[in-house]
């Protein structure tokens, strides 16, 4: 417990057996609960977190190849309805790539009523950034930029999954449509966003090692982009009854998509579409930013 408040950990593993120890045995005293999500691994991932001995509540909970999102949908559901209220779920990958000495300041927001959700920045120090790999780096940018057009937030390192939520947020959330696979974070910012909840970015160190990631590139930037694509556009039409403004943004997003239809016939219609484009996405912001009370940043 800290502050007032109990404190669960969700861990999602596959493959993690090299990793997994560690990220238990260096959880913090103020832990109650730690549930390990053991997503089809083939190696003795189960084993090396049944052996640690911890002084919080440890639970494995094994699923066959759910996805990510959905083992973290998993755990946090868990704590949900087995740790006690109000408590604060915090993820953090059976990989160990996230530090746990950033626990804390991760949990800051949350306990002192400025957020709902907190999530992690590497983005924020040069050391870190210079760390990360070049590929990496390149790759949080572009999903930065798509996540702020789906979000109409702006948003950085969008990827980091450190991530603490509130037991309120959490008895809110819409569990039925989670997203499932590679690609939450993105997911979950542009629910988020455009359901109100109040999220702060928190600097966090990044962390590399012998980790090896399981994204195929080209699978994922098509299965999330078109993902982030529909939530975008699903938010727009929500967002029709609360703000005028989005009824322009929807019809410069439209007239873009028109300039594409008629580049058809014309080929220099399609020079209209990044003008039309741009207008929308400037507007679709101030849209948000109105209707969150002056907030343009997740």
């Amino acid at each position: 417990m800290l502050e007032g408040q109990y404190i669960g950990v969700v861990i999602p593993a596959r493959n993690e057996e090299h990793h997994i120890q560690t990220v238990l045995e260096t959880l913090p005293e103020f832990i109650d609960m730690a549930v390990v999500i053991d997503d089809g691994s083939t190696d003795n991932t189960n084993q090396r977190a049944n052996s640690v001995q911890t002084s919080f509540e440890k639970i494995i909970l094994q699923t066959n190849g759910i996805g990510v999102g959905g083992a973290i949908d998993k755990g946090h559901q868990y704590i949900l309805k087995n740790l006690k209220h109000p408590f604060i779920s915090v993820v953090m990958a059976g990989d160990g790539q996230m530090d746990p000495d950033n626990l804390e300041s991760l949990l800051q927001p949350i306990l002192v009523g400025d957020a709902d959700f907190a999530k992690g920045n590497r983005m924020k120090n040069d050391a870190d950034i210079q760390q990360m790999p070049k590929a990496r780096r390149r790759a949080s940018k572009i999903l930065g930029w798509l996540t702020t057009l789906a979000s109409g937030r702006k948003v950085t390192d969008p990827q980091c999954g450190y991530t603490a939520s509130s037991s309120t947020l959490l008895q809110h959330w819409n569990w039925d449509n989670s997203w499932k696979g590679y690609g939450y974070p993105n997911y979950w910012l542009i629910h988020l966003s455009s359901e109100g909840w109040n999220v702060k970015d928190v600097p966090v160190r990044a962390v590399y090692g012998s980790e090896i990631s399981g994204i195929k590139p080209k699978r994922f930037f098509f299965n999330v982009g078109l993902m982030m694509t529909k939530e975008h556009h699903k938010r727009c039409f929500r967002h029709l009854k609360t703000t005028p403004l989005m009824w322009l943004a929807l019809a410069a997003y439209l007239l873009g998509y028109a300039s594409i239809f008629l580049g058809t016939i014309n080929p220099l219609a399609v020079l209209a579409l990044p003008l039309f484009w741009w207008v929308a996405h400037r507007v679709d912001r101030l849209a948000m930013y109105r209707y969150d009370g002056g907030r343009t940043k997740i």
